[in-house]
């Protein structure tokens, strides 16, 4: 029982777009999809990637309930974990990691082995799969560029979480593939210079950095979180 309760806990404090979504973070984080909305006024963006300077910035909980907002407004919405180093999505919506990403990428799976849905409506997920030996390799193969344009046809956004890109480079190769990339940094943790060189690596790949999210920023009246969406140039 008190391992349930736990895991209730936990699960409130990851995904509180979809356990709370009246509070005054979930409307940040509408506030955020509506900013993406807006940074690409001709065109709909369909794949995003989302990464941070360093782990433990809290990209994997901004790329989770990003997704739960942009499928509670309509969409249907596919998130992918593409952290083939230290994926936890698995966790985040309890679920078995056995089959996922890199089952795909390896052709042991289909995406529809691959796929499942979530607790929350016109969203889908895609774990990491079994932890392969070559993520980068996986993550910039043809079979990867085959499984987004398949993935298009079928979604009307997808959104992966990335491996923070000062540590490898699997989150450049992600960004590169994508649409665009928004690179989470996290308040009083983050240095200015480590961020600098974040964005400096996702732009020497192409990537089209569609903004930046400040994480783990304090109110005086709130003891969450506090998340901002703004331009990094």
């Amino acid at each position: 029982m008190a391992r349930k309760k736990k895991v209730l806990q936990q699960t409130a404090r990851k995904l509180i777009t979809f356990t709370t979504p009246r509070s005054y973070v979930a409307e940040q984080f509408r506030t955020l999809r509506t900013n993406v909305t807006f940074s690409s006024p001709d065109a709909d963006i369909r794949t995003m990637v989302i990464t941070s300077a360093a782990p433990s910035e809290g990209k994997s909980t901004t790329s989770a309930n990003l997704a739960v907002v942009f499928a509670q407004e309509g969409k249907r919405v596919l998130l992918v974990d593409g952290d083939m180093r230290k994926p936890t999505t698995h966790y985040t919506f309890h679920m078995g990691n056995t089959i996922g990403l890199s089952s795909v990428l390896t052709r042991q799976a289909k995406v529809e082995d691959a796929v499942r849905p979530t607790a929350v409506e016109r969203l889908d997920l895609m774990t990491c799969g079994p932890i392969p030996p070559n993520p980068a390799e996986l993550l910039g193969s043809k079979s990867m560029d085959a499984l987004i344009h398949q993935l298009k046809d079928i979604y009307d956004l997808i959104i992966f979480d990335a491996p923070p890109v000062l540590s490898v480079t699997d989150g450049q190769i992600l960004a590169n593939k994508c649409e665009g990339a928004i690179l989470v940094v996290s308040s009083g943790n983050t240095e200015k210079e480590m961020a600098l060189k974040a964005k400096e690596a996702l732009a020497s790949s192409n990537a089209r950095i569609i903004g930046a999210v400040l994480n783990n920023y304090e109110l005086a009246k709130d003891s969450y979180y506090y998340q901002y969406y703004g331009s990094t140039e």
